[in-house]
C-alpha cells in the first residue's frame, strides 16, 4: 500500500469552535473537551479535541438525532484517525458522543437508499466496515467513554475501541433483527471475540437492549461508573503515563490472539525495537530514583 501523509489538522480558535456546536459548557460536553484544543478536520458531526495531557477526545456531535452516524461520517472516519494518529503527544484517545447520549447507531433516514439495491449495501458496508477497522487499528490505547444509547453502528464503534467505560444509564444493543439486515462477518466476528458466542447471539437474535451492568457481565463493558466521565479521563491520563512501547506490544499480541494470529511474530519488532528506544532504560531509572518515569 502506498504511504500517504495527511495534513496536520488546523487548531480551530474560540470563534471558530462555536461555529462547530457551540460551547462544551452549552453542550454538556466540558468534562472531556475544556482545556483542549479543538482540531479541525472539516467534518460535520465529528470534532476532535486534544490536550497536553496527551488524550484525545473524538466527539460523535449530532445530538439532536441522538449522534446517529451518516454515511459521510462513516466515510470520514479513516481519514480522522489516521490524521489524529499523527499528531504530536497523543497517547490516548477517547471516543464519545455528544448531548448525552453515545450513538444510536446509522442513520435511518438513509438507510432506505442503503438497501435499495444489492450493490449499494455492499457498498456501504464496505464503508462501514472500513471505520470500524481503522478504529480497530488505532496505534494508541482507545477508550470508548458510554452514556446513553450505544446501539447498532454506535454499539459497533465501542467494541471496536479497546475498552468501554460506561455511565449507569448507558444502554447497549445491537438492533439488525428488527431490521431484517444482515451485518457483515467483521463486526459480528469482532462482537462474538469480545463477549463469547452465546452473548453475542443473545444480543443479536433478540436485538434487546441490555443496561449497563448487564453489558458488564456479559463482557461488553469494561467499567461501570457514576460520574463515567470523570473516571474514563482520570484513566486515560494514568495510560498516558505509561510506555507507549509497552501498550503497542500488548495491543499487537493481545489482537494476534484473540484473531488467531501469529503472537510471536506480532511482538518480535516490538522487542527488536525496545533494544534500542529508551523506555526500559527511563523504567528503571525512575524505579531506583523512586520517581514517576517520563516516558
Amino acid at each position: 500500500m502506498q504511504n500517504v501523509t495527511y495534513p496536520r489538522a488546523e487548531t480551530l480558535t474560540d470563534d471558530r469552535s462555536r461555529q462547530f456546536g457551540g460551547t462544551q459548557t452549552e453542550r454538556g460536553d466540558q468534562v472531556l473537551t475544556t482545556d483542549r484544543k479543538e482540531l479541525s478536520f472539516g467534518v460535520p458531526g465529528l470534532r476532535v479535541f486534544l490536550g497536553e495531557d496527551g488524550v484525545a477526545v473524538l466527539l460523535l456531535d449530532r445530538p439532536e438525532k441522538k449522534n446517529a452516524l451518516t454515511r459521510a461520517q462513516w466515510q470520514a472516519l479513516p481519514g480522522v484517525l489516521t490524521r489524529l494518529a499523527q499528531e504530536p503527544g497523543l497517547r490516548v484517545l477517547l471516543l464519545t458522543g455528544a448531548g448525552g447520549a453515545f450513538s444510536a447507531g446509522a442513520d435511518i433516514t438513509e438507510l432506505a437508499d442503503v438497501y435499495a439495491s444489492p450493490e449499494a449495501a455492499d457498498e456501504y458496508h464496505a464503508v462501514n466496515v472500513a471505520a470500524e477497522s481503522a478504529l480497530a487499528a488505532f496505534p494508541h490505547p482507545t477508550l470508548a467513554v458510554v452514556d446513553g444509547p450505544c446501539v447498532g453502528g454506535g454499539c459497533q464503534l465501542a467494541v471496536a475501541c479497546d475498552l468501554r467505560f460506561a455511565a449507569r444509564g448507558a444502554r447497549f444493543g445491537i438492533t439488525p433483527a428488527k431490521l431484517g439486515i444482515v451485518y457483515p462477518s467483521v463486526p459480528t466476528a469482532r462482537l462474538a471475540r469480545l463477549v463469547g458466542p452465546a452473548r453475542a447471539k443473545y444480543l443479536l437474535y433478540s436485538a434487546e437492549l441490555v443496561t449497563a451492568d448487564q453489558a458488564l457481565v456479559f463482557g461488553l463493558v469494561d467499567e461501570v461508573a457514576d460520574a463515567v466521565q470523570e473516571r474514563a479521563l482520570a484513566f486515560a491520563r494514568v495510560l498516558a503515563s505509561r510506555s507507549a512501547q509497552t501498550q503497542g506490544a500488548v495491543k499487537a499480541v493481545v489482537d494476534a490472539v484473540v484473531t488467531g494470529g501469529d503472537a510471536e511474530s506480532a511482538v518480535e519488532p516490538w522487542e527488536r525495537a525496545s533494544r534500542t528506544t529508551p523506555d526500559v532504560r527511563e523504567g528503571l531509572a525512575a524505579f531506583l530514583e523512586r520517581r514517576a518515569p517520563r516516558f
